[in-house]
């Protein structure tokens, strides 16, 4: 087989955070300028990527699963290419090749830049019979050191599919070291992008249609911390004001804030920059002060408080969101209460809840009081009711409002529909009428079924 016969093809499957999905857009941007076409079939493809989270055990577990499975039926397409990319190669590296056999390539969470020409060269000499390159031994990189630019250089990229909104990274790394957390490890230390680097990208997003960008940042608000703060502000809340003045640009969020990089400018932000949306995903992880100490969170839960409800007096409108780790070690039904009591204070628009799981290599694996399986699913299962029961109250609260969405594309159940976003990032579909993919159109909340609301033009 010749590769020239027909135009190779890649299949990306991504796990894990937005940071990742903004990652394996890089990736696919790169092969489609190299002459390929993106495909959502594992089957066809002739290069397999699966781009892996290493956070939380589940996503790792699937990532090994899926991959394990495509490579036992790598016989039917002898040429083709399987590689895995992300946190978990940065963790594990080359003990990937023992467990997976037939796996080709392994790119750490800093050398996404290199996983097209491996890819594509190893391709080329199997679909012209040449013999591979021995990537076993080379083509893996597992350490930030093994980049002398790693630390310093973050690319930008415009996306492969053409989209109303886009991802953008200002800053990669985390240095707070949470008990429980690998992204130091793989991750490594807190790099920011010069403002006029990302000024320039969302610019050239806006050029191809993007009206919304989310900035991302393993510590997003952390970004430029070493810089000096002009009246009053740091160097996170001026990026937000001159992206706010980039004409086409219709709306921004960002994701993830820690509190203890939240102050009184970006709390300000929110009263005076009207494209900065009305949606905070906001981490609490526990409502416990004695497990956020063992978690090492430099933060207690009335400072929490305080910014919930600061947030909410600047912006009336906003909808916070959370992460929350149930069964942590040595989490007490005290502690368990006294999260579940914070989730009805905060009201939050939606949380993520996540039963603690062990990630090798972080002190929280260590700590004695490890919560066994059976308990860590009880408190999940109780504190999704209560999550649930308060989110879905907020959503009916919202029937008969007018709202502004942003029309994204087909509903996802029904293609004769349309689904946008409010400014709080809560889900409408409303019927084709004349809206148009891309823009902004009012809408009235006519009814809810829970999580998703449909709405009039």
């Amino acid at each position: 087989m010749k590769l020239d016969r027909i135009m190779p093809s890649v299949y990306i499957k991504t796990y894990g955070c937005q940071m990742n999905e903004r990652d394996s857009e890089q990736v696919a941007a790169m092969f489609l300028a190299g002459g390929y076409r993106l495909t959502d079939s594992d089957a066809q493809a002739d290069v397999v990527l699966i781009n892996t989270c290493s956070v939380r055990e589940k996503a790792e577990l699937k990532a090994l699963g899926k991959m394990g499975m495509l490579c036992s039926q790598a016989e039917e397409k002898p040429w083709a290419v399987f590689g895995l990319m992300g946190c978990m190669v940065q963790s594990r590296a080359r003990e990937l090749f023992e467990e997976i056999p037939r796996l080709d390539v392994v790119t750490g969470t800093h050398c996404y830049h290199r996983v097209f020409s491996i890819c594509d060269a190893l391709l080329k000499q199997r679909m012209a019979n040449l013999p591979p390159a021995p990537l076993r031994e080379g083509a893996h990189i597992s350490q930030v050191e093994d980049l002398p630019d790693a630390h310093t250089r973050i690319r930008d990229h415009l996306p492969a599919r053409s989209s109303c909104s886009a991802f953008v990274s200002i800053m990669q790394g985390c240095e707070m070291h949470c008990s429980y957390c690998i992204v130091p490890f793989t991750r490594g230390g807190e790099r920011s992008r010069p403002a006029t680097d990302i000024m320039d990208e969302v610019k050239r997003l806006v050029d191809t249609g993007v009206k919304e960008v989310t900035l991302l940042g393993q510590i997003v608000n952390r970004y430029g911390r070493d810089e000096a703060i002009v009246d009053g502000r740091g160097a996170f809340v001026r990026l937000l004001e001159a992206l706010h003045d980039i004409e086409g640009l219709e709306r921004m969020r960002f994701t993830s804030p820690h509190p203890i990089g939240f102050h009184d400018d970006l709390v300000r932000a929110f009263s005076y920059l009207p494209k900065l949306c009305s949606h905070i995903h906001f981490p609490m992880q526990s409502g416990s002060d004695r497990i956020l100490k063992l978690m090492r969170r430099p933060y207690r839960q009335e400072k929490y408080m305080e910014l919930c409800a600061a947030m909410r007096s600047a912006r009336p409108d906003l909808a916070i969101t959370t992460d929350i780790i149930v069964g942590f070690p040595g989490e007490t039904q005290e502690d368990y209460l006294l999260t579940k009591a914070a989730v009805k204070k905060v009201e939050f628009d939606n949380a993520f809840i996540f039963q603690y799981s062990p990630r090798r290599g972080t002190p929280a694996a260590e700590m004695p009081g490890q919560i066994c399986l059976r308990e860590k699913e009880a408190r999940n299962h109780d504190l999704l009711e209560t999550v649930n029961r308060i989110a879905i109250a907020r959503n009916n609260a919202l029937v008969g409002t007018r709202q502004t969405i942003l029309v994204e594309g087909p509903s996802k159940t029904n293609p004769n529909r349309l689904q946008g976003r409010t400014s709080q990032n809560k889900p409408v579909i409303i019927e084709k009428g004349d809206a148009q993919i891309g823009t902004l159109v009012p809408v009235t909340i006519c009814e809810c079924t829970g999580f998703t609301l449909y709405g009039a033009v």
